[in-house]
């Protein structure tokens, strides 16, 4: 039954992963010692012998374990620090990173936010202001303010359907460029406040850490691709319409010369 018990508890020692469990399971080995010994057969000296020998093997067998145990993770975090992750080459990279940052962020955050606002009137003061406030609530002031600026839609009475046709297909195009480039210019604000987080990250990220930095490096420049890709877009539809108002108005230019000469043609006929 020692035996048994002195196994059992040898084991729980090695198994032990502070010296303070290590401790506690030794108290406790000892107090189950004197609950289990039957107090009329052993006798003090047994008992104190008893606990002597727990004693013995915490000291021998268990400590030596323990220290082959603390060596082993004492090997395995200098290979991690000096090959694995070397520490003085991440102290090295974020010393960079962080000096980086302290260079080109205040500079380039300068040249975002120059004031280009020229217009000089009210009216256009107000649309170019609404232009540029990158906002995506305000697409109402901005169709009230160009049509402030660039007039309203002619009524059926002062100019020919075809006429309004056209004006109004380009006034919408015009506006939806408009909206299109306030979309953008929000979209970039957040791709900065993003790129600013990444950049500050990376100036404290933990060893391991970079292909998830990376991953959302990746991720942001295909967003900021994105958003090129719909402002080439929206430029292409802005040439497509500039070139269909042109064969619109060749079209009525075909069509009023059909005119002109069939009422030539009438007024050359000999009248009956």
């Amino acid at each position: 039954m020692t035996a048994v018990f002195l196994i059992l508890f040898s084991w729980g020692m090695v198994a032990a992963k502070s010296r303070r469990q290590a401790i506690s399971l030794a108290a406790a080995g000892a107090v189950a010692v004197m609950l289990i010994s039957p107090p009329r057969v052993l006798a003090q000296g047994s008992l104190v012998g008893a606990i002597q020998a727990v004693l013995n093997v915490i000291h021998g067998v268990i400590k030596t374990s323990l220290n082959s145990i603390n060596a082993v993770r004492s090997a395995i975090s200098q290979f991690y620090q000096l090959t694995v992750w070397p520490q003085q080459l991440i102290s090295q990279a974020r010393s960079l990173i962080t000096q980086t940052i302290g260079r080109y962020r205040s500079q380039l955050a300068s040249i975002f936010n120059l004031n280009l606002k020229s217009a000089s009137l009210p009216a256009t003061q107000r649309l170019e202001t609404v232009i540029r406030d990158a906002q995506t609530g305000d697409f109402g002031t901005l169709a009230s303010n160009y049509s402030a600026v660039y007039g309203p839609l002619p009524t059926a009475t002062t100019a020919s359907p075809a006429t309004r046709t056209l004006t109004d297909m380009d006034d919408a195009l015009a506006e939806d460029t408009l909206k299109t480039l306030k979309e953008s210019d929000d979209a970039d604000n957040l791709t900065l406040g993003t790129a600013d987080q990444i950049e500050n990250a990376a100036s404290q990220a933990a060893p391991g850490s970079a292909p998830f930095l990376t991953a959302a490096s990746m991720a942001a420049a295909i967003e900021s691709q994105a958003l090129t890709q719909k402002l080439l877009a929206a430029e292409l539809r802005e040439e497509a319409a500039h070139l269909a108002h042109r064969n619109a108005l060749r079209k009525q230019a075909a069509a009023f010369a059909s005119q002109v000469s069939g009422s030539i043609q009438n007024s050359l006929q000999p009248q009956q």
